[in-house]
């Protein structure tokens, strides 16, 4: 009895070597994000600073009378090129790519990874190594191609135009972008969802198939509903 009740003393009356590397391990990460944040501290506290504020002050030190003059000229004010019409149009400009395009690659690369795990068709494999070479194609080497992508698809939107009066969106440089961005994106989305959906038990897919779930019935009320985690990471990359 005293030799088993010895060692449980021993482990409540002192700090178990569990919790000191959980200790430790968030410790660390504690440091290394705040070094990370730091720059983005930085930019934020001195957007808030009077110019002799900036001038004059320690660039840590929080702002003595926080101003958001900086902020409204930036917004409407201020030059890019030769026009002074502020960052706004760009800004919503973004907005108007970045959503779409997010949405899209988000989806199709769910619906990939769905048919590449649960629907196997002869070939998959191949598919998806295609797709994830294409992962590793330095971003750089695929500039000037899409440089001339975007303007054909232009030129292709003038044509259509012409010929039937519709564009279909082509001529619109931001569709073009989305087009471009979906496509690039697409083989990493794939890759996330297909290795998520690669743990996720058959057996729900089957039971669903024996229940009479079509192929996007399963796809809409099984699978995407258990995705948050991938699609939350999906969507931050």
């Amino acid at each position: 009895m005293s030799a088993i009740a010895t060692p449980a003393r021993q482990s409540t009356g002192g700090i178990s070597a569990r919790t000191v590397n959980r200790i430790v391990i968030y410790g660390l990460l504690a440091l290394f994000a705040l070094f990370y944040l730091m720059p983005l501290f930085v930019m934020l506290v001195t957007s808030f600073k009077t110019m002799d504020e900036i001038q004059n002050g320690n660039m840590l030190a929080l702002p003595q009378a926080p101003t958001f003059a900086p902020w409204i000229r930036a917004w409407s004010e201020v030059c890019s090129g030769l026009t002074c019409v502020g960052m706004k149009g760009y800004f919503w400009n973004s907005i108007k790519m970045v959503v779409p395009a997010v949405i899209i690659s988000t989806l199709l690369g769910a619906l990939n990874g769905y048919v590449l795990t649960k629907w196997r068709f002869r070939g998959a494999t191949l598919v998806f190594g295609l797709m994830l070479f294409a992962c590793f194609i330095p971003f750089q080497s695929v500039l000037l191609p899409m440089a001339t992508i975007l303007g054909s698809l232009g030129r292709f939107g003038v044509k259509l135009q012409n010929v039937t009066g519709l564009t279909f969106g082509f001529g619109n440089p931001t569709v073009n972008l989305v087009f471009v961005h979906v496509v690039y994106g697409i083989g990493f989305t794939t890759l996330f969802f297909r290795n998520y959906y690669e743990a996720f038990p058959n057996e729900l897919v089957k039971a669903a198939q024996i229940d009479g779930a079509s192929f996007f019935q399963i796809f809409r009320r099984i699978m995407l509903p258990n995705s948050l985690p991938i699609i939350v990471v999906t969507v931050i990359y």
